[in-house]
């Protein structure tokens, strides 16, 4: 049976193209691959054979082997023919424009396609040719709109020419204006809408159509042209008038804190100031709360105006302090009153004239006397004819000589105070004049007891001479009758204003 199962093999064996038994048929082993029973031309055993040869092999698999030396050697030859072969990297040139000239740059600017804005234009530009008729003057424009500007020191008609406007025109213009506004009352930076129409030729100005400008806060005015005439057209703005309430925390810092609440700077800064006519600003706590009122206009196009301050209060817990604005005819512009109608008035006297102090007021040795003796006023050195002011408000009860003064004055004051001034030379003040602070009571000389020209100042209290710059001045007033009852209202009303959210 072995030997019938060997024979078998061989025969199939034999039927295979490729192979054939060593040693027979007959022979005892199995057969192996031999050399292929049909004789193969060279070339196809070369081919053959370079295809059975596996040239790409893994290189991660037996290492060291005769077909992994093979495929190493393979890579390399790549690797080096690729090198060998590899045509290198050169830099590509650029291309760099030719510099045009100005005609080459325009014929392209021309025919470039860019927004107008920018200075573009579409087609080519042609000279004009036989068809081309020349005009004898350029045309205007039939409609002129522009906008003028009232400067400072500058006038309404005067505005209206330098615009373009007929002297005839600005004439009519400002008189139809002046009958509603006072000219004078245009505030600098008034911006004016002009609109000028056709003219007959070029050496009349053109006519004024349309003029528009705001005239007040709550007044726009316009001036409309029919047929040859000039009419005036008032259109007037709302206006919310009702006061600004702004309150707060004083903290760190009071003006920083109604600055952040919303107040603009100069409020703050008369709020500030009246408070401090009461008391110490340094002694305000940061629990402390102020509470502003001003006068506020709110027009209907959206303007805020903020006026004066007519309410400042401060809540320090136990110590309220409440000034209202008040207009008493005293013609001083308003001064600012407590709640219950009393206003203190308080102040130091200013200098009397522009000098040097020569002599202080106390004990000295007299220039003129030679002992000692008590010097009760001060004396200030200073030109001959210098003005001397009166360094407050009070009345002349002495214009004259007198006796080592000379040219001597003497003003009464509030609260038993008065104040003397010797050696004038000129006196510009009578016996019983009132004067104001500042006003010029006289002017500096050398009358009297004196070695050159200056002013002595002196200053009583209660007829005891002191020293004039320790003097201070204070004064009460009350309201009462009508004035009380128009003030409390006043107070009522601004306390009802709500706080500005």
């Amino acid at each position: 049976m072995l030997r019938l199962g060997a024979l078998t093999l061989a025969v199939f064996l034999r039927e295979q193209p490729g192979l054939e038994l060593a040693g027979g048929a007959g022979a005892r082993g199995f057969g192996r691959a031999v050399a292929p029973v049909r004789d193969l031309s060279w070339r196809d055993h070369v081919r053959h054979t370079l295809h059975e040869i596996d040239w790409v092999p893994d290189l991660g698999a037996r290492i060291g082997s005769g077909t992994w030396w093979r495929g190493l050697a393979t890579c390399t030859g790549l690797i080096a023919a690729a090198v060998l072969t590899a045509p290198g990297i050169q830099p590509i040139p650029g291309f760099v424009a030719t510099s045009m000239t100005a005609a080459e740059h325009e014929e392209a600017r021309t025919l470039s396609i860019a927004p107008l804005g920018l200075g573009a234009s579409t087609g080519r530009r042609m000279a004009a040719n036989d068809l081309v008729r020349p005009l004898a003057e350029t045309p205007e424009r039939p409609i002129i709109e522009l906008t003028a500007t009232l400067g400072s020191g500058d006038s309404f008609g005067a505005a209206l020419q330098r615009a373009g406007v007929g002297r005839s025109d600005a004439a009519r213009v400002a008189d139809l204006v002046a009958a509603e506004v006072s000219l004078g009352d245009l505030k600098p930076g008034t911006m004016l809408d002009l609109t000028l129409g056709r003219r007959q030729d070029r050496r009349t100005a053109r006519p004024l159509e349309k003029i528009a400008f705001r005239a007040r806060f709550d007044l726009n005015l316009a001036v409309h042209r029919e047929g040859d005439e000039l009419t005036l057209e008032r259109r007037p703005i709302a206006i919310d008038r009702t006061p600004l309430r702004i309150q707060g925390l004083v903290g760190s810092s009071l003006y920083r804190s109604a600055r952040a609440a919303g107040a603009p700077a100069k409020l703050v800064e008369a709020y500030i100031k009246a408070i401090a006519t009461r008391t110490s600003v340094g002694a305000i706590g940061a629990n402390d709360r102020f509470d502003i009122i001003a006068d506020h206009a709110r027009a209907a196009t959206g303007e805020v105006q903020v006026g004066q301050l007519q309410y400042a209060g401060l809540d320090q817990g136990r110590k309220k302090l409440r000034l209202v604005r008040w207009e008493d005819g005293d013609g001083k512009g308003g001064q600012f009153w407590d709640a219950n109608g009393q206003s203190e008035r308080r102040g130091f006297m200013g200098m009397p004239v522009a000098g040097r102090v020569s002599s202080t007021y106390g004990m000295r040795r007299h220039p003129l006397l030679g002992f000692l003796r008590m010097h009760k006023g001060m004396d200030l050195a200073a030109p001959h004819g210098t003005p001397i002011y009166a360094p407050i408000e009070g009345r002349v009860v002495m214009a004259g000589r007198n006796r080592g003064y000379g040219n001597f004055v003497k003003l009464n004051h509030a609260a038993g105070v008065s104040s003397g001034y010797g050696h004038m030379s000129r006196i510009a003040v009578r016996p019983g004049q009132s004067v104001s602070r500042g006003q010029v009571i006289g002017y500096v000389g050398s009358t009297g007891l004196s070695t050159g020209p200056h002013l002595h100042w002196e200053v009583w209290k209660n007829g005891q001479p002191v020293n004039p710059r320790s003097i201070s001045l204070s004064s009460v007033a009350t309201l009462s009758g009508e004035k009380l009852r128009a003030f409390k209202a006043k107070v009522a009303n601004l306390l009802a204003v709500q706080a500005a959210n």
